[in-house]
């Protein structure tokens, strides 16, 4: 009982302090969260539309259900789409990020099936010429908008360095092994999309263009294959303030971080990406629940160490069969604020970097 009353003074000074009640906690907490959800339509009855009204940052939208590919997940077709989107927006005044992974060829959640036109993957892309990257990025992008999407989980800005590379160069994910192309033609991409007021979000950091494994199914250890030459990308863009929104990895790599993968560790998102290479701007995680991640570390673990090494926004797009709840991830901020393990000024620094790419 002691134990309790300690943690709830705690608590209560903690947030006076910053004028910060509990429940306004709560709010910072679950704007610092993207979630992946089931459904094609929504009412007020619907578990998401319930945590946009908590504060919820934003949504990441899959075409299948991943337990089931015969049914839909999120999409359906355009009209479908637009409508659900409109119905998300629409739950609270505060913009919703409304995200999707949209790179062309084999990552396209939005494709012919639905209604929308087909983008090439980025290797046959960049062999037709910029011209031709632009205009098939200014499809890509009037689409989006119409359909109310503004966050794009892409351009994949990995140099194709290994060839045997099964989860980027073998699927034709990068624009290529030439630094200068690659930056040409996710420039090209960014820029198409900006114009439509839809952001993008440049992945892997920092670099998952020389690894063997996928962390989608488990560790992946880039030690002896990563070079620096992979940073070229984000430091163009970065040094010409050119995006606003950059995606760890899960890949480890005991030169640049002995104990973590990217997506955890101090030394890489905040010595190397903020510091060394004075990146700004919000700092999204890959998905949380790939087997890289969950094998390894509780979700309390994964939650706290990852907002310790300086990342804003947390991605749980929930492709397994039993989706993990905001609440959960909420009451696992707050709890680590209250007892010290995440600073409150962690929280509001990752809320004032969401609400300027809210603007």
């Amino acid at each position: 009982m002691r134990v309790i009353i300690i943690a709830l003074l705690f608590s209560v000074l903690v947030f006076s302090n910053d004028n910060l009640s509990k429940k306004e906690l709560e709010k910072m907490a679950a704007k610092m969260v993207v979630l992946g959800f089931y459904g094609t339509k929504i009412d007020e009855n619907s578990q998401i539309y319930k945590d946009v009204k908590a504060g919820l940052g934003g949504v990441i939208l899959f075409d299948k259900d991943p337990n089931d590919k015969t049914k839909a997940k999120n999409i359906v077709n355009k009209e479908q789409l637009k409508e659900l989107n409109n119905s998300l927006q629409n739950i609270r005044t505060q913009k919703l990020l409304i995200g999707i992974d949209q790179e062309g060829g084999a990552v396209q959640r939005l494709n012919d099936k639905y209604g929308f036109s087909n983008t090439l993957k980025a290797s046959e892309i960049a062999k037709n010429g910029e011209e031709f990257a632009r205009n098939s990025y200014k499809t890509m992008a009037d689409e989006l908008n119409y359909v109310g999407i503004n966050l794009n989980f892409a351009p994949s800005v990995d140099l194709a360095i290994n060839e045997k590379n099964r989860v980027i160069v073998t699927r034709g994910r990068s624009f290529g092994k030439d630094t200068k192309e690659v930056i040409k033609y996710s420039s090209i991409f960014v820029e198409e999309l900006k114009n439509k007021g839809i952001s993008s979000s440049l992945k892997h950091f920092p670099g998952h263009g020389s690894s063997l494994a996928d962390s989608h199914h488990g560790f992946v250890d880039i030690t002896k294959t990563w070079s620096k030459k992979e940073l070229e990308p984000y430091i163009y863009f970065i040094k010409n303030n050119k995006i606003d929104i950059i995606m760890t990895a899960h890949v480890f790599n005991s030169k640049l971080d002995e104990f973590y993968p990217a997506t955890l560790s101090y030394n890489i998102n905040t010595n190397l990406l903020r510091e060394e290479l004075g990146f700004k701007g919000v700092l999204i995680t890959d998905d949380l629940q790939m087997s890289a991640i969950t094998k390894h570390y509780t979700t309390k673990e994964t939650v706290i160490t990852a907002i310790n090494s300086g990342v804003n926004l947390l991605l749980f797009a929930n492709q397994l069969a039993k989706p993990i709840e905001l609440q959960e991830i909420v009451d696992i901020v707050v709890n680590a604020v209250e007892t010290g393990d995440v600073s409150l000024q962690k929280i509001i620094d990752s809320n004032q970097k969401i609400n300027n790419l809210l603007k």
